[in-house]
């Protein structure tokens, strides 16, 4: 069974400002996570949540596996992303 995506504000907004080439990629690779979000997902050490490597870039997920649901939080390139969310 297919997973259902649900996008934040912030994911969205993160999407529309990127070129349209690196859109398209990274919502086809979200398509196949949606199919087995398993064999994409991977964990981040400090942090809550999970992310999706897709080239250069990053999405950060939630994996909601009892109601099936990939909730995306942010999305970003990979030298970025993850300087919004350090704690230390």
């Amino acid at each position: 069974m297919s997973y259902q995506l649900l996008w934040s504000n912030l994911a969205l907004e993160s999407l529309e400002k990127l070129p349209f080439e690196i859109s398209e990629r990274i919502l086809k690779k979200l398509e196949q996570v949606k199919e087995n979000p398993k064999h994409f997902i991977e964990g981040l050490s400090g942090l809550d949540f999970k992310k999706v490597r897709v080239g250069d870039y990053r999405v950060l997920v939630d994996n909601l596996e009892s109601q099936k649901i990939i909730a995306i939080r942010d999305l970003g390139h990979r030298k970025n992303i993850y300087k919004k969310y350090k704690t230390s």
